[in-house]
């Protein structure tokens, strides 16, 4: 918290950009925490909501974007060079390239919500080759919603937003724990799963 305040009094509306971007990349920055203390800080006047609109929408679309590049630049070349060795075959890209196409694209919507989520999809997403333009629609949407109702969340609970924002982020940690395992189930059922004779 001591990390946000200092550099929204320091930096203003370019410490939120910078914050959201380094964030969203993958850095230990309380991304709801900023969003909810800037909607209060905007219901108490002190910053105005056009400009930490701006600022959050576009920091948050900057590091999801960064995260696509280093998947689509990177992630493709060490799946190429060590996949083998992890019993990843191109085909299994090409299935979650698949995947995104049908599916998969709404996570880079709501998996904002998610933390830990929003930090790999667009690395998934470009690594599988996921073609830009549906990447952009699905993730750049996910972002202005995720940064506008936070933002509102901040400025319509007032005073109460660091509970609030404790709260948010802690049902936020379990539904990561129950997607995962949900994830983990349905990934061990489909490699392990036999038909019954």
């Amino acid at each position: 918290m001591d990390l946000i305040s200092h550099w929204i009094t320091q930096y203003g509306y370019a410490g939120i950009f910078t914050l959201l971007v380094l964030g969203i990349v993958g850095l230990p920055v309380p991304d709801e925490t900023l969003l909810t203390f800037a909607g209060y800080l905007v219901s108490r006047g002190q910053l105005k909501l056009a400009p930490v609109l701006t600022a959050a929408v576009l920091g948050s679309v900057c590091g999801i974007t960064v995260s696509y590049a280093l998947g689509r630049v990177t992630g493709y070349l060490l799946i190429e060079k060590y996949g083998a060795k992890l019993h990843l075959r191109m085909e299994y890209v090409q299935r979650v390239h698949d995947w995104f196409r049908r599916l998969g694209r709404f996570t880079l919507t709501i998996g904002y919500y998610v933390p830990g989520v929003r930090h790999l999809t667009a690395y998934v997403a470009g690594a599988s080759k996921l073609e830009w333009p549906v990447f952009a629609v699905f993730a750049y949407t996910g972002a202005a919603i995720w940064t506008s109702s936070f933002i509102a969340l901040g400025y319509l609970v007032g005073e109460q937003w660091q509970q609030i924002s404790g709260d948010m982020h802690r049902y936020a940690l379990w539904g990561a724990a129950i997607l995962g395992a949900a994830v983990l189930c349905w990934w061990t059922w489909r490699r392990f799963a036999r038909p019954l004779p």
